[in-house]
């Protein structure tokens, strides 16, 4: 028998499991920023969720080349190694700066509106993502 009757092309292996934890990760934190009170608690956890669902594609796709080893944001990497993500990491980088000024203490910067459309949209991430890493990243 030849190997390619064994073992048809269309097997598909499992996510590497960083993916697959950083994914589960993100589905919790989505159910937890559904179930949060506070604009500024929804708002934290949903970016979040988002994040760890971004770093299950990262995980699942490896590390793009780059010249220097400077830290950068997953919002920054996401484009290079899934392009089909390009719009929603610009969403979520835009997310950013409103994610740190509720770090450092500012909630008022986040109102219930803008903290339901971050969780919403985490959680239509998080779907995509789960499909991709189904697929096994291609």
């Amino acid at each position: 028998m030849s190997t390619s009757t064994d073992f048809p092309s269309t097997h598909r292996f499992p996510p590497p499991s960083s993916a697959a934890a950083l994914l589960g990760q993100a589905r919790a934190c989505v159910r937890a920023a559904d179930r949060a009170v506070t604009p500024a608690d929804r708002f934290t956890t949903a970016y979040l969720a988002a994040l760890r669902a971004a770093g299950a594609v990262l995980a699942l796709r490896g590390r793009p080349v780059r010249g220097r080893a400077e830290p950068t944001s997953a919002w920054a990497l996401l484009p290079g190694l899934a392009p089909e993500l390009r719009e929603w990491a610009w969403y979520f980088a835009s997310c950013s700066p409103a994610r740190a000024a509720l770090r450092m203490g500012a909630v008022r910067r986040v109102d219930p509106r803008s903290a339901d459309d971050l969780v919403r949209q985490a959680g239509q991430f998080t779907e995509l993502v789960d499909g991709i890493v189904r697929e096994g990243g291609s």
